[in-house]
């Protein structure tokens, strides 16, 4: 076999997760082996997460200086420390399919999550954590909201929570709002006309994740204000629930096609009235670009929704292309420190958020494309959150000494993690929300 990597543009098998092969253990830890091996001859994704240092120091442990001197059983501590952040598909190895070695690494994790999953060998503060609608439905209650809040930044009873749950009482946790943003958008009505423009139909339904409706609400709103400002209708989505990405990562294969099974039929009739789908954060977007799409190739719906959904820049940058964007800034941003998150550079779309803010007049862009190590969860466990401070250090690092007017990531998630380094009392804004500034809107 050839050592070099492929020179063809990397493809993605369906995952065929439905199989009995697919969770036959033996199976699996023969293919980790194969796998493991690779990258341990290879070694290029070491600076990329936890995953691969812990790999390569059970090898360089072992009796053999290899990976059959690991004991199987502690397989299980590389696919823990992997979030399915994507990036060593999509940047680092030179083994992906059509490659003959045919390396998919995030979903060979994957299926050891959802073997693990299936064997009940998850932790209740998993469950729990990747639980956003019911979390959120709860935390969300009026007076429910304002104590969990407070909760959450009292040091005491953060402490009380690693010890009850696991949760690190360094990590920030997310806000809750009564107010949530569907709420606040419960009544709203556009006025604007619709203009098809490119591959655009020029009216958006939102769909406003989880986060979006119950952590942070005013990007919801910033989306609405930017998209009506360039004449753009936006409608909620009749209904919507988690897209299904924190179970994804938990390895709770049902969960996901249940959320799967209650989303993509209300998206795939927006999309089939004329509607493109945006959502505002990353991670969402990408279940319905690509893993759902992977995990039911055959279902025509969520091929529709595969194909007309799209990031907010994306969008806006398709209708710049085609001279239909507001160009006419009324306030420069300065010095933005732009972190690109994981799940939004696998979009393979280019750096549009980037592009857009750079049509602000004054205004210098500083990308930093490195993970922040947050994941949604993986940041919060007490077990992985040195080790995700850690993997942001170098993204910190470069915002310290950019010493820029903002700091901002698509992943608001992110933001807040980056934020959690600094120790300071500067706080990340949404791109969302610059854009919203630099148009001067209200």
């Amino acid at each position: 076999m050839s050592r070099e990597g492929s020179l063809e543009a990397p493809t993605r098998h369906a995952l065929d997760w439905k199989s009995e092969e697919f969770y036959n253990e033996d199976s699996l830890n023969k293919e980790l082996e194969r796998v493991f091996d690779i990258c341990h001859g290879c070694r290029r994704c070491v600076s990329l997460c936890n995953s691969f240092p812990t790999l390569f120091d059970l090898v360089d442990e072992s009796a053999t200086f290899e990976v059959d001197g690991v004991a199987k059983e502690d397989y299980r501590k590389v696919v823990d420390e992997c979030y399915l952040c994507d990036l060593c598909y999509l940047t680092k190895c030179p083994y992906v399919p059509p490659h003959e070695w045919n390396v998919d690494f995030p979903h060979l994790m994957l299926r050891a999550k959802a073997i693990k999953f299936k064997k009940g060998e998850v932790k209740t503060r998993d469950k729990i954590l990747s639980a956003t609608d019911t979390v959120g439905s709860l935390a969300g209650i009026p007076v429910v909201s304002q104590v969990v809040n407070a909760a959450n930044k009292n040091p005491t009873m953060r402490k009380g929570l690693e010890k009850v749950l696991g949760v690190h009482p360094d990590a920030i946790l997310p806000e809750y709002h009564s107010n949530k943003g569907r709420k606040r958008l419960a009544n709203h009505a556009s006025t604007a006309t619709p203009e098809v423009v490119g591959e655009t139909t020029g009216k958006v339904a939102l769909y406003a994740t989880c986060y979006g409706n119950n952590n942070e609400p005013h990007i919801v709103e910033d989306l609405v204000k930017v998209f009506e400002h360039n004449g753009i209708p936006v409608t909620l989505v009749e209904k919507e629930q988690c897209c299904g990405m924190p179970k994804l990562e938990l390895g709770d294969l049902e969960a996901v096609e249940s959320a799967k099974n209650a989303n993509i039929p209300v998206l795939a009739k927006m999309v089939e009235a004329g509607y493109d789908i945006v959502a505002p954060v990353p991670s969402c977007v990408l279940m319905y670009k690509q893993e759902l799409p992977l995990m039911f190739p055959d279902d025509a719906d969520v091929k529709k929704v595969q194909e007309g959904i799209y990031d907010p820049f994306e969008y806006l940058m398709l209708r710049n292309k085609e001279e239909k964007l507001d160009t006419d800034f009324k306030t420069s941003l300065g010095k933005i420190s732009y972190h690109a998150a994981c799940h939004l550079r696998v979009q393979k779309i280019g750096l549009k958020t980037r592009d857009l803010l750079k049509l602000v007049p004054d205004t210098e862009i500083d990308v930093i494309e490195r993970c922040s190590g947050h994941d949604g969860t993986y940041a919060v466990k007490s077990e992985y959150h040195d080790a995700s401070m850690k993997i942001c250090r170098p993204v910190i690092t470069k915002v310290q000494k950019a010493e820029s007017d903002h700091y901002s990531s698509d992943c608001p998630m992110a933001g807040h993690q980056i934020s959690n380094g600094l120790k300071d009392d500067t706080s990340p804004k949404h791109p969302l929300t610059l854009l919203r500034i630099a148009y001067g809107i209200e």
